[in-house]
């Protein structure tokens, strides 16, 4: 039989990921490439494992992500409240640190439509009294 898994999906403006946490060697790979190729940004594959190394897990679970949608920040928030979600699945006593370091909270944060009259959302078209 196969390792057993623990899947957390997270999402963040227009991404969704899907994060899968094994029992491993730390080993990272993100849409069936290494983390270090897909999140070529400073910061984000540290920020992606906080929740691990809040809770003392980095080297010991392998993360598998699928994630698609949105841009850079977006994907790596997604992923970031998967790994957390995750790892609530995989120990749920886990839940008083995560929540207090913030992990678990889904930003609400999305587009803003375009309304008809406007430029953007919100910036309307120059006035002119003449």
């Amino acid at each position: 039989m196969a390792d057993q898994y623990y899947e957390g999906i997270g999402r963040r403006k227009s991404s969704t990921a899907r994060v899968r946490l094994v029992n491993g060697t730390g080993e990272f790979v993100v849409n069936q490439k290494p983390a270090k190729e897909y999140f070529t940004r400073g910061g984000d594959i540290e920020a992606i494992v906080a929740p691990l190394e809040t809770v003392g897990r980095r080297n010991t679970l392998n993360i598998s992500v699928l994630v698609q949608g949105g841009g850079v920040t977006g994907q790596t928030d997604a992923v970031q409240l998967g790994v957390a979600r995750a790892l609530l699945k995989l120990d749920p006593d886990l839940k008083t640190a995560l929540r207090k370091s913030g992990f678990l909270t889904r930003d609400p944060r999305e587009k803003e439509r375009k309304k008809p009259g406007l430029k953007r959302a919100r910036k309307a078209p120059t006035y002119t009294k003449r």
